[in-house]
């Protein structure tokens, strides 16, 4: 069982993203605020569930939540300001649009830049820890998902139905043989020691 909160005493909002180490497609990050009772026997890291399980878990966390957004960085702006300072707008962007505002912010990870005056904590493998993390982590990949899965059919020969982005073997050889589109990271590395620019 998750825990329900880090601190009692202030409106507290776990944040995660989804898609940094994509080689395409916006990074997502998601805020939730849940009620400090709030309790979900199988609410936990989006990496340990199903597909249909992490579908499921966004419709009670969108139904339960006291506040929940979701938002975007796209490619273009990965590009111009870095993988980090991007996954960080996001998470900045998910807060300024939480119906109800964070007092204090739980953040998956080792490193945050401060959002306003809000104090935070930054907690390594929070998706596991906090339900909060982990419903912002089930959020951020459910919507970047489908949002892959609409660009997959304008784009089919790079895989992103199932890769969604990411630099699996057959993306790597697509982007090499096909070029980029305008959903690519152009800064991020594409060839690796089995796949050779020539």
């Amino acid at each position: 069982m998750l825990r329900s909160t880090h601190q009692d005493i202030l409106i507290e909002a776990g944040c995660d993203e989804a898609g940094r180490g994509c080689l395409a497609g916006p990074v997502y990050a998601a805020a939730v605020v849940f009620a400090k009772d709030f309790q979900h026997d199988i609410l936990t890291d989006s990496k340990q569930l199903a597909a249909s399980q992490r579908y499921t878990l966004r419709n009670i966390i969108e139904e339960q939540a006291l506040a929940c957004a979701v938002a975007s960085v796209s490619a273009a702006e990965i590009d111009r300001i870095n993988i980090h300072n991007a996954s960080y707008l996001a998470m900045h962007k998910a807060l300024d649009a939480l119906k109800i505002k964070a007092e204090y912010i739980l953040v998956d990870g080792n490193r945050f830049i401060p959002y306003r005056q809000t104090p935070h904590c930054c907690i390594v493998k929070g998706d596991g820890k906090y339900l909060s993390i982990a419903a912002a982590s089930i959020l951020a990949k459910t919507y970047r998902d489908d949002y892959m899965d609409g660009l997959a059919g304008e784009f089919p020969q790079y895989g992103w139905i199932h890769n969604k982005g990411y630099p699996t073997v057959q993306h790597r050889s697509a982007i090499l043989e096909h070029g980029y589109t305008p959903h690519h990271r152009r800064t991020f590395r594409v060839s690796d020691p089995q796949l050779k620019l020539f």
